[in-house]
């Protein structure tokens, strides 16, 4: 990010979907033309954006969802020329068929001309009950690389990667200006109140953790609302929302409501993030030579 460009306006959408794909889509689009008409510069989409979270069961039809990725793709000219038309960059999270059998949960970034400046795809898969996305997804190949564009280098991470601190500190080496976190993640009834709670704290300390290890801002958007399970195993997903941009020291900027629609632009003052690494100086003291044990599953 240059020195003229030391505060970033950052629009997010925490929106609830349905199965019509075509009305999801004109949703981001009016949510994308919104926030563009209060000032952001990058905007924001939560993960799979334009369906239901099909993850909840296991069926080979759900592939039908994918979209290629191509030039001439149908979606991606939507976006892109979203993104062309309000002069934004703009981060999507799409079902990527790369071939017959081979699909990815993939982010794409467009810059505000509308061509593609970069793309990732989820690294870490769950498969948890109401999250089968193993069956899905194939884990990213392209590594942990951030995104080079017109608002800075964004380290863009998808949903369950926002556990794993090795991907945003090694987003953070590879030089991120800020981390960003395509989410879908709710609740299930049959949990307590209680429970709920420690789990959505949970999943916000992790990421606030983040910022602060590596003296970076993080936003993070969610869907929100229910989706119910196709299967009736379960009583689906309630989607808890409480989308978030935390500053370099994991300080809440703006958390969102768990229980409606939102959508803000939040300014960050990129500028504290160069302060913050100076007051402390995380990546001047990692111990390198001693790491090595990580790359194994366990030390037993």
């Amino acid at each position: 990010m240059s020195q003229q460009n030391k505060t970033l306006k950052v629009g997010f959408a925490q929106n609830s979907y349905t199965s019509d794909i075509a009305g999801n889509q004109a949703l981001n689009a009016q949510s994308i033309r919104n926030l563009a008409a209060q000032g952001a510069q990058l905007i924001v989409l939560p993960e799979l954006h334009d369906s239901l979270y099909f993850c909840q069961v296991e069926s080979v039809d759900n592939f039908d969802l994918a979209v290629s990725l191509a030039d001439d793709s149908a979606t991606v000219r939507f976006y892109s020329e979203l993104a062309r038309e309000c002069g934004v960059v703009l981060v999507s999270s799409l079902f990527e068929r790369r071939s017959a059998g081979l699909y990815h949960n993939t982010s794409i970034v467009f810059e505000k001309d509308g061509s593609i400046a970069g793309r990732y795809r989820k690294m870490h898969i769950p498969d948890d009950p109401a999250y089968y996305e193993k069956f899905y997804f194939t884990p990213g190949d392209i590594g942990f690389e951030p995104i080079q564009t017109s608002v800075g280098r964004l380290g863009v991470l998808v949903c369950w990667d926002q556990w794993y601190p090795e991907a945003a500190r090694l987003m953070a080496l590879r030089g991120a200006e800020i981390l960003i976190y395509p989410t879908a993640i709710g609740w299930e009834s049959s949990d307590t109140p209680e429970e709920q709670e420690r789990q959505r704290e949970a999943w916000t300390t992790v990421q606030r953790g983040h910022a602060v290890a590596n003296g970076l801002p993080v936003v993070t958007v969610n869907r929100v609302g229910h989706e119910p399970d196709p299967s009736a195993q379960t009583n689906g997903i309630q989607f808890w929302g409480s989308s978030f941009i935390v500053g370099p020291q994991g300080e809440f900027i703006h958390r969102a409501c768990n229980n409606d629609t939102e959508h803000r632009v939040i300014e960050i003052n990129m500028a504290r993030c160069e302060q913050v690494r100076r007051w402390w100086p995380f990546l001047r003291d990692r111990r390198i030579d001693a790491y090595q044990p990580i790359l194994n599953r366990f030390n037993d």
